[in-house]
């Protein structure tokens, strides 16, 4: 048996429970993980409410993001064997529980620099981050980027795969510590978005030219800024929304701009290989360094899930210690 979190029907954190379940076992191309940290999403809050959508079964054990080491590997599976250190991507039966099963495709490596804290923390963020840049804005060598909201976990994965990748980077921070934390992880510009002509000051940072891919975490926030501060046939990557704005749709006409939307599991199985190889090797370059905002016990996880809800000067990511 083992312990894991589950909602036996959709809602907030209220409707989180910690229950003792079976040990799932691997079938034929699966591994068994047993998890010692699983990452906090906002998209797991938002699944587990039913904002996303209510297909799929009940009970729900949330989450994609895990650390561990493989238990058991199911008859088929190659490039990984018992003992190895991993992290996923996503799972079959969820992450926030003690094991967890899943496939060769959505687990990588751990590297023996980083704890496993901080391998939960690579998933969902890096993975997103990277669909963004080059899949969706298809961003191109030396061309400027603005992570805007650079301080949450997708952030600062931005912010580090688009600086190791040569891109001159941009982030915004709405308080000190997040400004300061953004700038350690490698941004070249820092701005608050919260005070008054910040654009003007981004503007500046770029000589007026504009910036030409904009990583955008409140899109009903921020959306209409974004379209004033991009360059020529910039593009704006929606990675987050919380509610509907309205926005000037000739601002994207002269300057020929588009407005993109990001979902990490649409990958295509090719794309989404190129996503894992290019993180796996900006992780073995010490580029990849999660950061890791707290740890939460499992008893904790509806507090995790109502301070992730808020949003509100999120420094890195959450992660649940499945062993307390």
């Amino acid at each position: 048996m083992m312990r894991a979190v589950q909602a036996l029907k959709y809602g907030g954190p209220e409707v989180l429970q910690i229950n003792n379940i079976a040990i799932p076992k691997p079938k034929k191309g699966e591994v068994l993980i047993k998890v010692h940290f699983a990452g906090i999403n906002p998209i797991d809050a938002l699944i587990t409410s039913g904002f996303m959508g209510t297909s799929g079964p009940l009970p729900l054990i949330p989450g994609m993001d895990t650390a561990g080491v493989v238990e058991e590997v199911g008859d088929g599976v190659k490039g990984f064997k018992k003992g190895d250190r991993v992290y996923t991507v996503a799972t079959d039966n969820g992450a926030y529980a003690q094991y967890t099963v899943t496939t060769p495709k959505h687990i990588a490596h751990l590297q023996p620099s980083l704890t496993f804290a901080q391998g939960a923390a690579i998933g969902v963020p890096y993975y997103t981050a990277w669909k963004s840049l080059y899949f969706r804005a298809q961003a191109k060598s030396k061309e400027t980027i603005l992570v805007h909201g650079a301080s949450g976990a997708v952030g600062i994965a931005a912010v580090q795969i688009a600086k190791a990748n040569g891109h001159l980077v941009i982030g915004t921070a709405g308080t000190k510590e997040g400004l300061d934390l953004v700038k350690k992880v490698g941004a070249d510009f820092v701005f608050n978005h919260r005070q008054e002509g910040y654009m003007d000051e981004i503007q500046k940072a770029t000589k007026g030219a504009g910036v030409n891919v904009i990583l955008e975490m409140l899109a009903n926030v921020n959306l209409d800024k974004d379209l004033d501060l991009l360059a020529q046939r910039g593009r704006v990557v929606v990675v987050g929304c919380r509610d509907g704005i309205r926005i000037e749709p000739v601002k994207t006409m002269f300057k020929e701009t588009s407005i993109l939307g990001v979902a990490l599991l649409t990958a295509s199985d090719e794309e989404w290989q190129e996503i894992k190889n290019g993180v796996e090797n900006l992780q073995k370059k010490g580029k990849v360094q999660p950061i890791v905002s707290r740890e939460y016990k499992l008893s904790e996880v509806a507090q995790a899930f109502t301070e992730i809800l808020k949003n509100s000067g999120t420094l890195g990511k959450f992660v649940l210690d499945t062993s307390k």
